[in-house]
């Protein structure tokens, strides 16, 4: 799951929103500072209800991610745009179309998601803008075993920015991928590729829904297989 689709029903509540987005953020900016589910676990009691957010927030991102990617039309779309992905691009038996068949089902899901409510995304980018980076970057190295010193600094950036809104235009889709493409050492995709960014967002919006069984309202910092201070 991508930002929108993991942060949506939680828009009243900015810390724990701000939770759910800490993994990927630290993903771009801060690799070694990631804080695992049962890192984040520890501190959903927090005595300071910010760090309790944020916590829970991280709890329910990886709770999230866990049944997304084993989801049947995640599957089988990723596998499918993959193998599309080589004959799109010619002979590149690399990473780059297992990886872009991953993140490109997780993007477009949250410009189908976009589409359906935008004043959602509005709503999203509010509470943001509600949000102390420092504390958030704080929250985030109580339960890091690596401190970082750039995340509040990013999620400045992320707020201004707004990339979130890219998503549902094949050229600025394509231009926020060859960052990613960038950041994670493979080589950039060509502008022809807008063409199969169009039926492939054609595609996972049709099967949205199939993408998102498996979601639920359960608390996932409640469930005691994930939470050690509940656990005991």
């Amino acid at each position: 799951m991508n930002y929108f689709a993991h942060g949506r029903r939680f828009l009243d509540d900015p810390y724990f929103l701000a939770g759910t987005a800490v993994p990927d953020w630290l993903g771009v900016v801060d690799r070694p500072s990631r804080v695992r589910a049962r890192q984040a676990a520890a501190f959903v009691d927090d005595v300071d209800p910010q760090v309790a957010a944020v916590a829970r927030g991280i709890v329910q991102h990886h709770f999230d991610d866990g049944w997304f990617h084993g989801n049947a039309a995640f599957a089988h779309l990723s596998w499918q745009f993959a193998n599309d992905c080589r004959a799109a691009l010619g002979a590149d038996e690399g990473l780059r179309p297992s990886f872009l068949g991953h993140i490109l089902v997780e993007l477009l899901l949250d410009a189908a998601l976009v589409e359906r409510n935008s004043q959602q995304l509005r709503d999203y980018y509010v509470a943001m803008q509600r949000l102390d980076p420092a504390k958030i970057e704080y929250a985030v190295n109580q339960m890091s075993p690596r401190p970082s010193d750039r995340l509040a600094k990013f999620i400045e950036r992320f707020c201004q920015v707004g990339f979130l809104w890219d998503y549902a235009d094949d050229a600025k889709l394509l231009f926020r991928l060859n960052q990613v493409m960038s950041r994670v050492g493979l080589d950039s995709l060509p502008e022809s590729f807008c063409e199969f960014l169009a039926s492939s967002r054609k595609l996972v919006a049709n099967h949205a829904d199939e993408l998102l069984i498996g979601q639920c309202d359960r608390a996932a910092w409640l469930d005691e297989s994930v939470s050690p201070a509940r656990a005991g």
